[in-house]
């Protein structure tokens, strides 16, 4: 390092932290930013060309991988949960069959934090423990839907609890949801879109362009989050959090993933948060792991205050069975710790494969996320 270099440098680690977390903060804001402009840029591409994904499916293994595939192209199971919330209240897909395709959504939207954990690819220790605490949300997701659509193919249970709660609730609610975050960040993304249509591109390929400069955007922001974060929040997060579990502080972890995740409206944010943090040894598996929960009962709220304001009462139920399959899968899984150690340990052998054979992680993720839900949409459909 010159001499130049060397004043940046300690500038930089000397970042006062209000100053850091006011730089977080706008950081999180451009990957809302982009989030939105990555959803803008596929409704241009055409409306026709995501909804017709999740049309026309009778078979639950069909609509799991639908839900699996449809969430992937959007990342974001607020995003495609919200359609097959509005395409129930359209009566164009029935709840039995919406249930496996919310299920997938589930599986789906893990992908995000799987992606994220390719930012410490370069150093093999710090891999190893970002990607564990990715894909313990994969394999949590995966246990779920192992016990509860049999289960649900079988009984509807949650499919008969849902529309018994709908019956109460329905009429109850106030005016249309709309989100705060999105209208927050529409001035920027119309900024993104105008930028897209300076290429000269129309139409579909506009959406396209769209798409990319939103990817950019998240990416960039993640990159940065990951370096500031570490820096901001390390010793206050692991004290805290490992304080929590040492007093079995477990369910404390869970309402906190649960507030984050509703407050921002994406899992895929919270989780994002934690990979790097992982990565970096601030925080243990098992502190990652019911924060996670957290966030998965969380990202159901958007769909469960829109489908409230649905005329349809089937809207409402198919809302409601996301929440209960989150809710039921982490009261299935996390309390009992046999059960619980099994995502872990999942995680934690895929992550040592993962680090001594680096192109297996990409496999995981393309045949785990693209290949079989496509396949398995094709032959099954």
């Amino acid at each position: 390092m010159t001499s130049s270099e060397a004043p940046l440098s300690h500038a930089r680690r000397g970042l006062p932290g209000p100053a850091r977390a006011a730089l977080v903060v706008g950081l999180v804001y451009s990957f809302l930013v982009g989030v939105s402009s990555l959803e803008a840029g596929i409704n241009l591409m055409g409306e026709d060309v995501h909804r017709s994904l999740f049309e026309a499916v009778t078979n639950p293994l069909a609509g799991l991988f639908v839900g699996i595939l449809g969430t992937v192209m959007v990342q974001s199971s607020s995003a495609s949960t919200s359609l097959i919330v509005g395409l129930v209240a359209s009566g164009v897909v029935g709840v039995d069959t919406a249930v496996p395709m919310i299920m997938g959504a589930n599986i789906g939207t893990t992908v995000t934090s799987t992606l994220v954990a390719f930012g410490h690819v370069r150093q093999s220790l710090e891999f190893q423990r970002a990607f564990a605490a990715a894909t313990v949300h994969d394999f949590f997701n995966l246990l779920a839907v192992a016990l509860l659509l049999p289960l649900e193919l079988a009984t509807g249970v949650l499919g008969s609890t849902a529309e018994w709660l709908s019956s109460k609730l329905v009429g109850t609610s106030g005016a249309e949801w709309e989100s705060p975050v999105k209208a927050l960040v529409a001035t920027p993304v119309g900024w993104v879109g105008d930028l897209a249509e300076l290429t000269g591109a129309t139409g579909a390929v506009q959406g396209v362009v769209q798409v990319a400069l939103g990817m950019v955007v998240i990416l960039t922001a993640l990159v940065f989050i990951t370096k500031n974060m570490r820096r901001l929040v390390a010793d206050r997060v692991e004290r805290a959090l490992n304080a929590l579990l040492a007093k079995g502080g477990g369910l404390m972890a869970i309402l906190v993933g649960m507030i984050i995740t509703f407050s921002v409206q994406s899992s895929s944010i919270t989780t994002a948060i934690l990979v790097p943090l992982a990565g970096a040894g601030v925080l243990s598996l098992p502190s990652v792991f019911p924060v996670t929960l957290g966030a998965n009962i969380g990202t159901t709220g958007t769909a469960l205050l829109a489908a409230m304001a649905a005329s349809r009462p089937e809207a409402l139920t198919i809302a409601l069975v996301h929440t209960l399959f989150n809710t039921c899968g982490t009261l299935l899984i996390y309390p009992v710790e046999a059960v619980r150690r099994i995502p872990m340990r999942a995680a934690e052998a895929l992550a040592t494969l993962a680090v001594t054979r680096k192109r297996w992680a990409i496999a995981y993720v393309v045949v785990a996320f693209i290949v079989v839900p496509a396949v398995g949409v094709v032959l099954l459909r």
